[in-house]
């Protein structure tokens, strides 16, 4: 919630809004997640949830939906995600969120769907996959050799991958695709 979200509840100014939120947060009553955003301890909100809050808009991509999905067996500690704004990494409570700018045309392919309750957003498999290949392709991240092809359409795959208009990750992506297939 934010100090706007105290306000309306509580019908108070700004101030009295920002003093009350100021005070619970040095108790331990309230947590601050980032700047303008709150969270009561004994109601957390997911971890998804709050990767999809601290940056609007984003979804949850790369390492996170892989291993989500089970398209890669590692374990992930971090929470991944994509945006249409600035590259950024949060943290809070020892998880660390991370969040990949992409350009605006690649920005889809993400859906809204109800985790644990919770409705998140988060990127269809063959877009997780198409994210993660892109951001290999750029030198930013590590290729993972354990990355299950044979559970995605490749076809879908590289229609994300044309979004981002260049020619040379589609090719990038078959390279890679037929040696591990």
């Amino acid at each position: 919630f934010t100090s706007r979200d105290v306000m309306v509840v509580f019908d108070v100014e700004k101030r009295a809004a920002d003093t009350f939120l100021f005070n619970n947060v040095k108790k331990g009553a309230i947590i601050r997640l980032k700047a303008g955003l709150f969270a009561l301890p004994n109601h957390m909100p997911s971890q998804f949830e709050i990767a999809n809050r601290l940056v609007i808009p984003s979804y949850i991509s790369l390492d996170t939906a892989l291993s989500y999905y089970n398209l890669v067996p590692e374990t992930v500690y971090a929470v991944t995600s994509i945006t249409s704004k600035a590259t950024n990494e949060f943290e809070v409570k020892d998880i660390g969120y991370q969040y990949q700018k992409i350009k605006n045309s690649a920005f889809t392919g993400y859906e809204l769907k109800n985790i644990s309750g919770e409705d998140v957003y988060i990127a269809d498999p063959e877009k997780s996959v198409s994210d993660f290949l892109y951001f290999v392709f750029l030198g930013k991240r590590l290729y993972n050799d354990r990355l299950d092809f044979k559970k995605v359409n490749f076809k879908k795959v590289k229609e994300y991958l044309s979004l981002f208009g260049n020619r040379n990750i589609i090719k990038f992506a078959n390279k890679i695709y037929k040696k591990y297939i």
